[in-house]
């Protein structure tokens, strides 16, 4: 028998390093298993957030915003600026370099805080053990405490067979070396439009392909359909109710074909980007004997705080059900961390925010006004246009709104629903908000400072009893 923790968390990613940190902090005796192999061969931590997820995604989002800024804004603000270009190759060395730099600095923090890394394929067996295999050789580690925070994998559809260059995933999206004339991407999710944008920006001809009739569902509907007439207006042709039948790959081309409201079509690409999402991971993951269950999804179960059906053992993130987010995975990793510590501690999973970082953002958090209804809460609700907003003006950012969402009874904000230029960021406003209970009034009473895109939440706020200032009111003031 190898060294005995008081925590071993298997997985490096958000939820997991986070675990691992905070347990360190708390006093206990932490290691953390990890066997994501990087470009250069090693292991790195990060999981799918910063290697092939949330951070390089960024990179590219930003770099292909500022080319088209300069390709078409810039002139309006003064600034003269011919024959833009972009060296893709380029872009993508510095979002490389910028995961590297991330990755690393868990292994800094790791060692700043005690925690043990060990490098490996985890597995849980029975009686709290863990075994970590790598290269042939394996070693059995015991714990008091296991957590698990294995992550996700995307998921494959038989209809579009991956093929290296041609019909990829959302991580060889990210490594592309060239501009593709013709790129279809199977998904209206966060992944398929984020993914999407970067590419049309560079001048792709960007097709989206959605099963489903309806678009961002999981938005407020007003939100969601400015925001698909913002990316209309871009020039991603977004076809909704077109399910992927087949595909067939000839030369350098990839011919897809679907069914519409009007049949079978056919279109071809030469990429193929599959994003319909993410399934848990638990590939050698459990021994025979661990005794940890899966739900009917493949999720492992776990109660409101994480506990699995095993005694001391936990899984956070996307293994679990929830959100697959990585703040989510995060906020999970403390608050298991400080449950085996011995303190109390509970998330408000009614608040968690989710953000789309395309241009405008899209960002949420709680209830849609349609949700509220199907469940027959009565609500009343506040907007306010950026395009009344003095600092999008000065931004050249007036597309987009803010909304928000609250009970009519009580005045308590129930969701906020953003569309616009840094809605990620606004939105940590209504997460706090919601946080805290607080009302539509509270807001709509609190000094913002100005000119600031915040603003428009608090107008969403004035306009939910009619008191909006920078527009014009339905209703009248009480």
């Amino acid at each position: 028998m190898a060294d005995k923790f008081d925590v071993i968390v298997i997985g490096a990613g958000p939820g997991g390093y986070v675990a691992a940190i905070r347990a360190a902090q708390l006093g206990l005796k932490t290691a953390c298993v990890e066997k994501w192999i990087g470009k250069e061969g090693n292991v790195v931590h990060g999981g799918t957030c910063l290697n092939v997820g949330c951070i390089p995604s960024k990179a590219l989002l930003e770099a292909s915003h500022k080319f088209v800024e300069a390709q078409h804004d810039f002139d309006d603000m003064g600034i003269q600026a011919s024959d833009v270009t972009m060296d893709v190759k380029k872009m993508m060395a510095r979002k490389d370099k910028i995961v590297k730099n991330l990755t690393g600095g868990i292994a800094g923090l790791f060692k700043a805080n005690g925690v043990t890394a060990l490098e490996g394929a985890g597995k849980v067996l029975s009686g709290k053990q863990v075994e970590v295999s790598k290269d042939g050789q394996s070693a059995v580690y015991e714990a008091d405490h296991i957590v698990i925070a294995s992550g996700s994998v995307p998921v494959e559809i038989p209809p579009t067979p991956l093929t290296e260059g041609l019909i990829v995933d959302s991580t060889g999206a990210l490594e592309f070396q060239e501009t593709p004339k013709r790129l279809g991407v199977i998904g209206a999710g966060v992944i398929g439009l984020e993914l999407g944008s970067v590419w049309n920006r560079l001048g792709s001809e960007v097709t989206v392909l959605e099963a489903m009739d309806s678009f961002l569902p999981m938005v407020d509907s007003a939100i969601a359909k400015e925001t698909q007439k913002l990316l209309k207006k871009q020039g991603m042709d977004i076809k909704l109710g077109a399910r992927v039948t087949g595909s067939e790959v000839k030369g350098d081309e990839v011919v897809v074909k679907y069914t519409d409201a009007k049949g079978e079509q056919e279109q071809t690409f030469d990429k193929l980007i599959v994003c319909v999402g993410r399934r848990p991971y638990t590939q050698g993951l459990l021994g025979d004997d661990a005794g940890v269950k899966l739900d009917e999804r493949g999720f492992i179960f776990v109660d409101d705080q994480c506990r699995t059906s095993v005694p001391g053992v936990y899984a956070i993130g996307d293994v679990v059900r929830g959100p697959m987010l990585a703040h989510k995975a995060s906020e999970e990793g403390i608050m298991v961390a400080d449950i085996i510590a011995g303190h109390k501690a509970e998330m408000n999973y009614d608040a968690i925010p989710s953000v789309i970082y395309t241009f405008p953002e899209v960002a949420w958090v709680g209830m849609t006004e349609q949700d509220a209804k199907a469940q027959g809460i009565e609500v009343k609700t506040g907007a306010f246009p950026f395009a009344a907003s003095g600092r999008a003006m000065a931004n050249n950012a007036t597309e987009g709104q803010a909304k928000i969402i609250a009970d009519a009874e009580t005045d308590r904000i129930l969701g906020m629903h953003i569309v616009g230029q840094h809605a990620g960021e606004m939105i940590a406003q209504g997460v706090i908000a919601m946080e805290f209970g607080s009302s539509a009034e509270d807001l709509a009473l609190t000094c913002y400072a100005h000119p600031t895109m915040s603003e428009a939440v608090h107008e969403a706020a004035l306009a939910v009893e009619g008191h909006a200032i920078h527009m014009a009111n339905r209703k009248k003031r009480k």
